[in-house]
């Protein structure tokens, strides 16, 4: 299933600040931390609480929250469906990064172990 050009551009002028609350809530309803939601983030994108603190505050967009991410090496282990895409045939770069952390999101309030959510390798 491929994206749209206008879904992708709804996404990269998304901010980040918007989607966040909606993260703590999906992981904190089912008995998971934001202390892991904050551990999972920053495996992806190389970003502590406290520059995760500095974006939300700054509003940044996705396309600029993941602009200047260190994206993880082992992220291309992230598969599977995520709002009906297929996240390893995603062919738009940002619009793929961004479903890796939804996905990443969905795993962890699913239950997933912290090591297998982390890919361990």
């Amino acid at each position: 299933m491929q994206t749209t050009a206008g879904q992708d551009e709804r996404i990269a002028k998304m901010t980040f600040a918007s989607v966040y609350p909606y993260y703590i809530a999906k992981v904190e309803k089912k008995d998971r931390t934001k202390e892991e939601l904050h551990q999972v983030i920053e495996w992806l994108t190389g970003y502590n609480g406290k520059k995760l603190q500095e974006l939300i505050e700054k509003k940044v967009t996705f396309e600029q929250f993941f602009k200047n991410a260190k994206l993880n090496e082992h992220a291309n282990l992230i598969t599977g469906v995520i709002c009906g895409y297929r996240v390893e045939e995603i062919t738009i770069p940002l619009t793929q990064q961004v479903r890796y952390l939804d996905k990443l999101v969905d795993e962890l309030a699913k239950g997933k172990k912290m090591d297998k959510i982390l890919r361990t390798v």
